[in-house]
């Protein structure tokens, strides 16, 4: 049934987020230039890697990430506009509309076995982790609200999340953790 709703869904609301893509690719064109996309391996269902692609907000380089967000990146996260090419994955099955934000592969080793249950449901776009603080939170508290998903998801549960994700995501709460781009890295 979550598969069908995220296909539906998507589809349904796709006269309202496509033009959204096309034109956010062409302010990321103008804007800061090509690549337009930044790809990353993730882990997703059962921890397989699948390559997500979201619109790219830094500078190209090795500097911290603190020093390659540009201006427009910053925009481009505040709005999550960064992240409507994953609508694409959704409608591919390698994402769901709700679930725990797939993290790097790099990761992988790094979870408690608690913690890897995370990856027992598809990563989504959107997920209990993100309306409770999104990057404001410690890893240990994502994790947690990510595995209390797993245990309590329902299509119920998905579309209170939507729709508490529109607010969060319109009073731009949690982009950043204090002193970080985003969030720091897990270790």
């Amino acid at each position: 049934m979550k598969r069908l709703f995220d296909i539906v869904a998507v589809l349904v609301a796709s006269p309202a987020w496509l033009p959204v893509l096309l034109l956010t690719a062409l302010a990321v064109w103008l804007v800061e230039g090509r690549p337009l996309f930044f790809v990353q391996e993730r882990a997703g269902l059962g921890e397989r890697p699948f390559r997500m692609v979201k619109f790219r907000t830094m500078k190209l380089g090795d500097a911290p990430d603190a020093v390659r967000l540009t201006r427009f990146g910053r925009f481009l996260r505040a709005t999550s506009l960064d992240e409507v090419p994953e609508l694409v994955h959704v409608l591919s099955g390698k994402m769901s509309l709700v679930g725990p934000r797939p993290l790097p592969v790099a990761y992988l080793p790094r979870y408690t076995a608690e913690q890897r249950r995370r990856h027992t449901v598809r990563p989504g776009i959107t997920g209990w982790a993100q309306v409770h603080g999104r990057n404001e939170t410690s890893w240990e508290e994502r994790f947690a609200r990510d595995v209390w998903y797993v245990d309590h998801a329902s299509l119920a549960l998905d579309i209170k999340i939507l729709f508490m994700t529109i607010g969060t995501v319109f009073a731009a709460r949690g982009v950043n953790q204090t002193g970080q781009a985003t969030m720091e890295e897990f270790k």
